[in-house]
C-alpha cells in the first residue's frame, strides 16, 4: 500500500525543546533498559546550546517510579522498568546534557511525556505552538510523546540523531512512521537552520 501524501509542517513562531528521558537509566549500556547513547547525547547538547542562546524554553522529563501503584500494568509488562526508581541513579538526567538552572525535569511514568502531566499547560502558557523532539527511546517514549504532542495541535520535528533506541530496527521504523504521519524527521544539523530560518521569518 502506498504511504498516504504528506507535506512538511516545519516549525511555528514559537518553538520549544522537549528532551525525553536522557536519564542514565536509558543512555548508560551498564542499564538494563539502557544503550550507549553517546552520539546522541552529542547532538542533544547542540540543540540544547542553541535553545538556551535563543532563550527558548526547554523541558526534560525522566521516566521514575515513586510508588508500587504507579503505572502497575505497564510495569508487569516490562518489570525492567523497576529499576527506574524516582530519585535514583537511574533516574538522574546524563550529567553530559544537564538541565540548566529553570529548566524543568518533569517526572513521568508512562511513554508519553503529555499524559497525566503538566507539560501541555506548562507550553501553553509559554505561547509555545511548536517543539523539537530529541531523547530516548525512539519507538518508546520519544514516539508517544511527537504524536502526543500533534494531538495538542503543535507542530513536530524530531532530531533523528539526537535520539537513540536499544533496537536498531525499530529505531529506523518509528522514525519512517513518525516522518509519515507525525511531524518532519529531519538532522540536528537541519532542526538548528529550521531556528535559524524561524528567526530571520519572525
Amino acid at each position: 500500500m502506498a504511504a498516504l501524501s504528506n507535506k512538511a509542517v516545519g516549525l511555528g513562531k514559537s518553538p520549544a525543546l522537549l528532551v525525553i528521558d536522557v536519564t542514565r537509566g536509558f543512555t548508560d549500556p551498564a542499564s538494563p533498559v539502557g544503550t550507549d547513547g553517546s552520539a546522541a547525547i552529542a547532538m542533544i547538547a547542540r540543540l540544547l546550546e542553541e535553545f538556551r542562546r535563543r532563550q527558548l524554553p526547554v523541558f526534560f522529563t525522566s521516566n521514575a517510579y515513586a510508588t508500587p501503584d504507579e503505572a502497575s500494568v505497564f510495569r508487569e509488562k516490562l518489570p525492567v522498568l523497576n529499576e527506574l526508581v524516582a530519585g535514583g541513579h537511574w533516574a538522574e538526567i546524563d550529567p553530559r546534557v544537564a538541565p540548566a538552572a529553570g529548566e524543568p525535569v518533569l517526572r513521568k511514568t508512562v511513554p508519553s511525556a503529555f499524559f497525566a502531566g503538566p507539560l501541555a499547560s506548562m507550553l501553553g502558557a509559554c505561547g509555545v505552538d511548536s517543539v523539537v523532539v530529541c531523547g530516548f527511546s525512539t519507538s518508546g517514549c520519544v514516539r508517544a510523546s511527537a504524536v502526543d504532542a500533534l494531538q495538542n495541535n503543535l507542530r513536530v520535528v524530531v532530531a533523528q540523531d539526537a535520539c537513540g533506541d536499544r533496537d536498531q530496527e525499530a529505531h529506523h521504523y518509528n522514525l519512517r512512521d513518525l516522518s509519515l504521519k507525525t511531524g518532519d524527521v529531519v538532522s540536528t544539523s537541519e532542526a538548528l537552520k529550521m531556528l535559524q530560518r524561524m528567526t530571520d521569518r519572525n
